[in-house]
């Protein structure tokens, strides 16, 4: 298969698409499932442990994100590159989207990006992924009802020395019909903590799911789940075994598969 949307001129592939069943009701989103730096960019002049950080990328969510493409048949669409070098889920005019400094780690590579260079990182790898994601969703749209947003992260277990105490938390903006059926799901497995809107608020103009979901009246969830828990292979099969049956059910949720318009909290923020 071809990919699904024109690539720009360079070697490096900033996005990966899973083709599944553009019927199935649900689109995956990775937005950090990589810490890849292209060749051109070297290591930012960033220590290779600061990019197993969560600096780096979402620890786990990647894996997470395939195995439930596969259990669903369900397209995906991830990122490829590092946050540290542009974070793709911020909107381009975001001061955030290209870091200095992360979480105590100084980014040398990005000290002296000017608006050329950010103009490049948006065109070679933030743009490409978004239009991956309007493309997959443009054709889903075409030929079924709308599907349901699921975008998957992971979170560090302690911040700044103060442990976290949930295992998963779901992150949202205004739209409550994938939300409601999914706090309940997860909360119905009585070993879990659960986190509503923590440790972050999900209502954030133009990140992805602002960009992709909200605005076009999609129903949608952020998954955040802590990093400790699908570090490794075994990890990330239980969780897709804690989150298939909940993502069956939104996909066949009539409520969940229609076109609705939320007005936005970051309106009034």
């Amino acid at each position: 298969m071809t990919d699904p949307v024109p690539m720009p001129d360079t070697s490096f592939q900033p996005f990966e698409y899973v083709h599944g069943d553009e019927t199935a009701g649900i689109l995956l989103l990775c937005d950090h499932a990589r810490n890849t730096v292209p060749d051109e960019y070297g290591d930012l002049g960033v220590p290779a442990t600061q990019f197993e950080r969560h600096i780096g990328y979402d620890i786990g969510a990647r894996a997470v994100t395939m195995e439930l493409a596969r259990r669903l048949n369900a397209p995906a669409c991830l990122s490829t590159f590092s946050r540290l070098l542009i974070d793709p889920n911020r909107g381009e005019d975001d001061p955030t989207l290209i870091m200095r400094l992360s979480d105590g780690a100084v980014v040398p590579g990005n000290a002296a990006v000017d608006a050329t260079e950010r103009r490049r990182r948006i065109d070679l790898f933030h743009k490409p992924y978004h239009d991956l994601i309007d493309a997959a969703l443009d054709r889903m749209m075409a030929v079924a009802p709308a599907p349901v947003i699921i975008s998957i992260h992971s979170f560090t277990p302690v911040w700044r020395g103060v442990p976290r105490p949930w295992h998963v938390t779901v992150l949202w903006d205004s739209d409550p019909r994938a939300v409601d059926p999914m706090l309940a799901g997860l909360r119905a497995q009585a070993d879990l903590v659960v986190g509503d809107n923590e440790p972050y608020d999900g209502a954030l103009e133009n990140d992805t799911m602002y960009r992709h979901a909200t605005k076009r009246g999609l129903s949608q969830a952020l998954l955040e789940i802590r990093q400790d828990l699908i570090g490794d292979n075994r990890g990330a099969m239980e969780w897709a075994d804690r989150l298939e049956p909940i993502l069956k059910d939104l996909s066949q949720s009539s409520e969940c598969r229609q076109v609705r318009h939320y007005v936005s909290r970051c309106v009034s923020k």
